[in-house]
């Protein structure tokens, strides 16, 4: 069963957020808060991991869409291929921000992500889960817990959302109530910038 521990962003514990770090290095998932809906999540670098994930999400891991959470904009180029300036500022003036930006990806993508032509990148405006990520040192794949029944409760209940997947994942942190307005997503990876999905951030930094 899951441990199910409570951080809070304004003041993240550093004990807390070192379990949260010990669980994704050893191969576990974790469910966290974001600036929108709670995210299920695994060390980018863990294939296993990618691959419970994947099971959980029910698709292929080739086919997944999951986005890279980073702490800041520092790991771009670990990933993303060179940017222009105009691209750049956009993410400045968004992130972190309730935004996945999908960006052309390198070949130093994770062995799981190779024939990924594009990456979604994400900094969530929270500090619990951007603290795990920098103490972590390189980003998690995160998928967001939303399901087919849309927007419920237990997907903003951290104590019901523990009850849902206590079974599936390995640790549960309750952050507070989530919201349940996704992400705004922005392709950037073409020359035309493209809005795939408008949800919680605002489309007034383009």
């Amino acid at each position: 069963m899951a441990q199910f521990i409570k951080i809070y962003s304004d003041n993240p514990n550093p004990k807390e957020i070192d379990k949260a770090v010990k669980v994704l290095r050893k191969g576990g998932l974790i469910i966290y808060p974001t600036d929108t809906i709670y995210g299920l999540g695994c060390d980018i670098t863990n294939t296993k991991a990618l691959e419970r994930i994947a099971r959980l999400k029910n698709v292929k891991l080739a086919k997944a869409n999951f986005s890279f959470v980073c702490n800041d904009l520092s790991h771009l180029s670990d990933y993303v291929k060179q940017i222009d300036t105009a691209t750049y500022k956009i993410l400045k003036r968004a992130l972190p921000g309730a935004y996945t930006f999908i960006l052309p990806g390198n070949t130093k993508l994770p062995k799981a992500f190779k024939n990924k032509k594009t990456v979604g990148i994400r900094v969530p405006d929270n500090n619990i889960i951007r603290e795990i990520v920098a103490q972590l040192g390189n980003p998690i794949v995160s998928s967001s817990i939303r399901d087919e029944d849309d927007v419920i409760e237990y997907t903003t209940d951290p104590e019901l959302i523990f009850e849902k997947w206590q079974q599936h994942v390995d640790l549960v942190i309750d952050g507070g109530y989530g919201d349940n307005t996704p992400s705004t997503v922005i392709d950037l990876s073409q020359d035309e910038i493209e809005i795939v999905r408008e949800g919680k951030g605002s489309l007034d930094i383009l």
